[in-house]
């Protein structure tokens, strides 16, 4: 007869708990539409009685796809929780204005325009378009693939590609850039030209069509500007969340000694680094910054991942520790 099991959240239950608590917080702080705000917590009450249904299953059957959907599901919620960082702070100013203007200074002009006018040709575009269609492929295929090689491997993998989404997600909403595909249209060509870039407060909050040039007619640059279509919001520029986790991913793959995965997926990954700036998703700050946040997070992360998995120390462990046993004397 199976006996339930105790009632534990994972590691990145609990932390999906934090980002909305944190979240929900923000949102009832910055946002002024109480029906905005009712429709964010509504979707937040859902996302935590859904891990905690799951949990209670789990403690039921122990069966592995059921904990493999607990996994999928907080890993899934990426997908809603990014356009709704754009949601949150669409009433917040934009900083575009800052990261073109240091980029100008850095290079004396703006990469990302220069770029793809440098490099035209038809197969380099699809090279680095295809790199940037690879970026959720990648995370997907490394979580499937380390669930099956290593639990214990996986759930520290895991939860720092979660954290680290989430930290980015966070600064997303606290410091709205949309980055140069949004706000070279917004700004106009004369103004991207003279070198002049205006801060162009909330113009995003009433402008969020993100127009398309349909310079590049190949299958992958198609693919991209669709999926850029439905998915897009003018949000998440700094730091570059596709260099900063794909960065992390290959990072992990190499300190686990995964080399055969890190062979095949290399190639890729320096493909979507070159190609946030080539399609005007990021500015080069941003892929810096990309950079430099994947190791920060990594440490970041593996530190509270430390105090999350830590064995929980109940009465009876707390009691063998300060009250000693009686020593038998002999009697001999």
């Amino acid at each position: 007869m199976n006996q339930n099991r105790p009632i534990r959240f994972f590691a990145v239950e609990k932390l999906t708990f934090i980002y909305v608590l944190i979240t929900s917080l923000i949102v009832v702080i910055l946002h002024p539409d109480l029906q905005v705000i009712n429709v964010l917590l509504r979707a937040r009450l859902f996302v935590v009685l859904i891990i905690v249904a799951l949990t209670l299953l789990n403690s039921i059957k122990n069966w592995w796809i059921i904990r493999f959907s607990r996994y999928a599901f907080v890993g899934v919620l990426l997908v809603y929780w990014y356009p709704e960082t754009f949601d949150i702070n669409r009433l917040m100013p934009n900083y575009d204005y800052l990261l073109a203007s240091l980029e100008q200074t850095i290079f004396s002009f703006q990469p990302a325009q220069v770029f793809s006018k440098l490099y035209p040709q038809r197969w380099f575009s699809e090279i680095l378009n295809m790199g940037y269609l690879s970026y959720y492929p990648l995370i997907i295929g490394t979580c499937i693939y380390f669930f099956f090689l290593s639990r214990r491997i996986f759930e520290k993998f895991f939860f720092i590609v979660l954290f680290s989404f989430f930290c980015y997600y966070l600064i997303y909403i606290l410091f709205p850039t949309a980055g140069p595909q949004y706000y070279y249209q917004a700004i106009s060509v004369d103004n991207l030209n003279s070198g002049i870039f205006p801060n162009i407060g909330y113009y995003f909050d009433k402008h969020q069509a993100l127009l398309i040039t349909g310079k590049n007619s190949g299958i992958f640059s198609q693919m991209v500007q669709n999926s850029q279509q439905i998915g897009e919001r003018p949000t998440a520029a700094f730091p570059s969340s596709h260099v900063g986790i794909s960065t992390l991913i290959v990072f992990l793959i190499a300190k686990n000694r995964q080399y055969i995965l890190l062979t095949i997926i290399f190639p890729l990954y320096l493909a979507l680094v070159t190609s946030t700036v080539y399609i005007q998703a990021h500015y080069v700050i941003d892929v810096i910054m990309g950079f430099a946040t994947a190791f920060m997070f990594y440490f970041l992360a593996s530190y509270v991942f430390r105090l999350f998995t830590r064995r929980y120390v109940g009465i009876p462990e707390l009691t063998a520790i300060f009250v000693k046993k009686p020593v038998k004397v002999s009697n001999q």
